[in-house]
């Protein structure tokens, strides 16, 4: 009887810290494009949080483009913004990729990632907010964005920790205390 607990207690705990391991490694493979074209992955930023925004060119929450690149540039040593322009939330990123990027660099001087176009709530969704808004597959959530600049904090092992709304600054006490 006690030989059966305790194989019961070791695997369902094996089970547990499997899963985890799954779902960080399944993150890290994740592929995608930057907005020059060229395929990525986050294993790129493996060791360092990474804050995921979407973006958008015409968005009341645009200003924020200047934030996350502050947020980088002090917290750069731990933390890696990552950018996903998409045109799903009223129309307001409708320039194409080259557009975008010029868009970026002489409004904001953005220096982070900016990755390719994608659809967030429009099929067919992009792997990155598959993985974001499925419990299944992240551990704990299933919120998807509601506007631009909805933004999603993972850890420095590649899981989901915290997702914060389009009107929290990138400069907020929130996103800071939990660098």
């Amino acid at each position: 009887m006690m030989k059966n607990i305790l194989l019961y207690i070791f695997f369902t705990i094996n089970i547990v810290f499997t899963k985890g391991d799954i779902m960080s490694s399944d993150f890290y493979n994740i592929n995608f494009k930057n907005i020059l074209g060229e395929e990525k992955s986050f294993k790129e930023f493996s060791g360092k949080k990474i804050l995921i925004v979407n973006v958008a060119s015409y968005c009341g929450y645009t200003r924020q483009y200047k934030e996350l690149q502050k947020l980088q540039d002090s917290h750069g040593d731990k933390l890696q913004v990552v950018a996903f322009p998409c045109n799903d939330f009223g129309s307001q990123e409708p320039g194409s990729d080259s557009q975008i990027a010029q868009f970026c660099e002489s409004n904001y001087s953005i220096k982070f990632p900016v990755m390719s176009k994608i659809n967030i709530r429009k099929k067919p969704i992009h792997p990155v907010y598959k993985w974001l808004t499925n419990s299944d597959l992240n551990g704990w959530n299933d919120s998807k964005p509601k506007w631009n600049f909805y933004k999603y904090l993972i850890d420095e092992n590649g899981n989901l920790i915290k997702s914060f709304g389009s009107n929290t600054s990138p400069l907020s006490s929130e996103i800071i205390q939990s660098l």
